[in-house]
């Protein structure tokens, strides 16, 4: 077993817990389930997995994230942490173990790169892939920026990168789930947006020549939020449609950038817009009608 504690979030997961757990399986003996009342049968498929569970109301990621690390006493002095529709493949776990082994006390943080997966299509343009994610660290070396994009902001050392992939593969992810879901992201998109250009002292600075993660966020501070309402979600689908190739994945690509683009940023857009206008709060005269 590896020298390594992992949690997972879940809310009504049955689709997707066992085949996370199940990669988990001979890697960790320190398994933690952070559940938000599932309704469903992720829990019982999470005592059949003998992980230890926990219960929490959700608010958003970075709390949730943030209340297990006071909270839970993890075993081991390494923290990976995982999302119930991710899978830590056979390559990665063999990676992991040694690092843990080997890395020096300077080295508190290692980055994951993600591969994603949708509708059963491996995204591999459109700036999606590689996609460095710093998901593991040591126990107690930062917290979690309180964001909708929410990232893990290292207090102190360095963090390397780690050379193979882990997969997401959401099971629920039909398209009336994926618009459910961005629908309440969005409202916490517009929130972070408004205060963006601010950095708190838990956030991830963004920097131009930093992480993947820091260049996209000086990016989006720095240009995307800069520019006009709803032309910047069609600018934003032919650069990663067209410029970085995302045809290339076929219709899943297709229905994945245009949904991205086209509903999920042009309906973040309509919500500032919504709030800028303040059209709620004056009614108009019907009178002569």
């Amino acid at each position: 077993m590896a020298n390594v504690s992992v949690f997972v979030l879940t809310y009504n997961e049955e689709a997707n817990i066992a085949a996370c757990l199940g990669s988990l399986a001979g890697f960790s003996d320190d398994v933690v389930v952070v559940d938000s009342y599932s309704t469903d049968g992720t829990l019982r498929l999470c005592h059949a997995a003998g992980v230890r569970i926990f219960q929490h109301r959700f608010v958003n990621h970075a709390m949730q994230c943030n209340w297990a690390l006071d909270t839970i006493d993890f075993r081991h002095d390494w923290i990976l942490r995982m999302d119930s529709d991710e899978i830590l493949p056979n390559k990665l776990k063999d990676e992991l173990d040694a690092l843990t082994r080997s890395l020096g006390t300077d080295v508190t943080g290692i980055y994951l790169n993600r591969r994603h997966y949708f509708m059963n299509r491996w995204l591999r343009h459109g700036g999606h892939y590689p996609h460095h994610i710093l998901r593991m660290w040591r126990n107690g070396a930062g917290r979690f920026e309180n964001k909708t994009e929410e990232h893990f902001v290292l207090k102190h050392g360095r963090a390397v990168k780690a050379r193979n992939d882990f997969l997401e593969d959401n099971r629920n992810n039909d398209l009336g789930f994926w618009l459910r879901k961005h629908a309440e992201l969005a409202d916490g998109e517009v929130n972070d947006t408004r205060g963006l250009t601010r950095n708190a002292e838990d956030d991830l600075p963004p920097a131009l020549f930093g992480e993947k993660v820091q260049r996209t966020r000086w990016l989006k501070v720095n240009i995307y939020q800069r520019s006009p309402l709803f032309l910047r979600a069609l600018l934003l689908f032919v650069y990663r449609y067209i410029v970085r190739l995302g045809f290339l994945d076929g219709m899943p690509g297709f229905i994945f950038h245009v949904n991205q683009a086209f509903w999920y940023r042009f309906f973040v857009d309509a919500r500032i817009w919504e709030i800028r206008s303040g059209w709620r709060q004056v009614r108009k005269d019907y009178s002569n009608i």
